[in-house]
């Protein structure tokens, strides 16, 4: 089984902000396979599908972003998930907005989610897909852009790059992550 996690906020309220684009990626995946989250457990909503011979759970957490960890083990643990089963996805200031970038492991780069999730797994080493959102300009402060909405003019390539995102996860589903990487982090 392979497990695509993306990260957010819960709530109508967070749901087009940049914060939120690990779950509009699996939004996006579910828009397309017409799948739907159908299922709640250790605070997570979840879906658990077939592509070909192999088994795929699409995952929103349902804590807030810094609890992400929290939904993640759990779940992870129920199923009998390795690290190399699953795929985080979640947003990154160090990226221009848009880009994407996918990587075995890595450290948490001030991600309050991604920290969250190392706490709770113990561990770094996990396959993640990086989206870039860019930093904000002038005095903002971090927790006001990252819950802000993207600029308009950054939306249709947010859109595109949402789109990239979920063929690289629709690619992870028959491939290695190795063969994913080699092909989008072009």
């Amino acid at each position: 089984m392979k497990c695509i996690i993306g990260l957010g906020n819960p709530g109508p309220k967070y749901e087009n902000t940049r914060h939120n684009v690990g779950f509009m990626v699996i939004d996006e995946l579910l828009r397309r396979h017409n799948w739907k989250l159908d299922k709640e457990k250790y605070k997570a909503q979840y879906t658990v599908e077939h592509v070909g011979s192999e088994k795929v759970l699409l995952m929103k957490p349902l804590t807030y972003m810094n609890l992400s960890g929290e939904a993640i083990r759990p779940l992870m643990e129920y199923y009998n998930l390795s690290i190399d089963d699953i795929v985080i996805i979640y947003d990154d200031l160090d990226l221009p907005p848009g880009k994407i970038r996918l990587r075995k492991k890595g450290g948490h780069g001030g991600h309050n989610g991604i920290r969250s999730t190392i706490d709770q797994l113990g561990t770094k080493e996990f396959p993640r897909l990086r989206f870039g959102i860019g930093r904000p300009e002038g005095p903002m402060p971090v927790p006001d852009y990252v819950l802000g909405s993207f600029q308009k003019e950054n939306v249709p390539v947010i859109k595109e790059s949402i789109e990239r995102a979920a063929d690289a996860c629709d690619s992870w589903m028959e491939h290695s992550f190795a063969e994913v990487m080699n092909e989008f982090n072009q």
